[in-house]
């Protein structure tokens, strides 16, 4: 359906794949992907052949990623900011649901492996409304009038994650889903019933336009358990949640926790997400880290940094 995203090759075995790689086709720096569900973690970046060779035997020899490394990608490396669009649609139409800029890196200033998402925010300062307008004719119209084309018309969220090129916005990956972190940062921003706006897509009844929002901003951490994105320690006891929530304008979202005879505990990487809301990214990021700065458990680990890439734009 002629939606622009970067050049790719298939390979279903290491012999191929390894092949494949001696004709540096699409030069360096190169990306590979396990075509398969790997927890947000079976994408690497590499810089030169040996370490491509290198990526190619942990997921297909040593199934870093178990059966999804059956299946790799090889893409062009696509040369820009990246930033998310996210919509909401009902087989025929949708409602959009704006944007968010996510931070995959573990470490401060991009550094690190990549991992299911420390931290987002939103709105994305990168989508202005001529990327918008790019984005939804270009990308999201064609997505949704091909799919009800081939007789698939797909009903829920469309999460349309972009790399902002020079030549213009180009899909790095679609989820049907809203999406981790960013649901945090752009849900709370809703100033409409969900359940209602739900409820319209299921019935291919919702409205044509954008959906409503208040204004301002959200920044999202996410605080993670030591280790990750390896080897993730687990069962450690978390206190100062209460405290934190008590913030104002501070949520603070679950995920990686459980009860162990009445304590809350790590039981993932990524543990918790802690958002601040406000008027601006200066401020909403500043309710986000003093909110976080009240959470403690053994190995906790954060990215500093989330949120200010909204501040250069």
């Amino acid at each position: 359906h002629n939606v622009p995203t970067a050049h790719y090759h298939v390979c279903d075995s290491a012999t191929s794949a390894l092949a494949w790689l001696e004709g540096d086709r699409f030069g360096y720096p190169l990306v590979l992907k396990a075509d398969g569900l790997a927890a947000g973690k079976g994408v690497v970046i590499v810089d030169d052949r040996a370490a491509a060779a290198d990526a190619v035997r942990s997921m297909m020899v040593e199934r870093k990623f178990g059966s999804a490394g059956d299946r790799i990608v090889f893409e062009e490396f696509l040369v820009g900011q990246e930033a998310s669009y996210f919509v909401l649609a009902d087989g025929t139409s949708f409602l959009a649901l704006g944007s968010a800029q996510d931070h995959k890196r573990i470490f401060d200033d991009d550094q690190g492996p990549n991992t299911g998402g420390m931290g987002a925010f939103a709105p994305s300062p990168l989508v202005t409304p001529e990327i918008e307008r790019r984005v939804v004719d270009e990308i999201v119209w064609p997505v949704l009038n091909g799919m009800q084309h081939e007789g698939h018309p797909y009903r829920g969220f469309l999460y349309v994650g972009l790399m902002l090129t020079s030549d213009g916005p180009r899909v790095v990956e679609f989820n049907v889903r809203l999406g981790d972190p960013e649901t945090q940062v752009v849900l709370p921003m809703l100033d409409e019933e969900l359940s209602w706006l739900l409820g319209e897509a299921a019935m291919g009844a919702l409205p044509s336009r954008a959906a409503r929002f208040v204004p301002g901003a959200n920044v999202g951490v996410v605080l993670a358990a030591g280790g990750y994105p390896e080897a993730v320690e687990t069962g450690q006891p978390i206190t100062g949640i209460d405290d934190a929530a008590s913030v104002p304008d501070a949520l603070v979202f679950h995920a990686g926790t459980s009860k162990r005879e009445g304590q809350l505990v790590t039981s993932g990487g990524r543990v918790l997400t802690v958002v601040g809301r406000g008027q601006n990214f200066g401020g909403a990021i500043d309710t986000a880290y003093r909110a976080a700065s009240r959470i403690r458990f053994e190995g906790m680990q954060f990215r500093h940094d989330i949120g200010r890439k909204a501040l250069t734009v």
